[in-house]
């Protein structure tokens, strides 16, 4: 495992690979459907928004899956969805900084 794979370990950053994947794919949803505006991690948001419309969110959701939990590399977690790879980056790399900020919000 790599210093870049154990950024998105979620089974060591969280505890609960269970609770965090759905936490963390229910957020895409919600930022992609409600995008913030002046934002600095706004991009983000519009980039899950394109993706999501593109693909639907049974196969982004899939890929959330297999990245955060299966821990396929980004690329790959696209295999048999009829996506394209650099798809599987942006989802993966948005799914985790969204994780990052799940993790630094305080328990309530």
């Amino acid at each position: 495992m790599t210093d870049t794979d154990a950024l998105y370990d979620i089974r060591e950053r969280t505890g609960d690979p269970a609770h965090a994947s759905v936490d963390v794919i229910e957020l895409v949803f919600e930022r992609a459907r409600n995008q913030r505006e002046d934002h600095q991690d706004a991009h983000f948001d519009e980039g899950m928004a394109a993706v999501v419309g593109r693909y639907g969110e049974d196969i982004v959701r899939t890929v959330i899956h297999r990245v955060l939990v299966e821990h396929y590399p980004f690329r790959t977690a696209t295999v048999d969805l009829d996506m394209r790879n650099i798809d599987g980056v942006r989802i993966g790399t948005t799914a985790g900084w969204f994780l990052e900020e799940l993790n630094a919000e305080p328990d309530s």
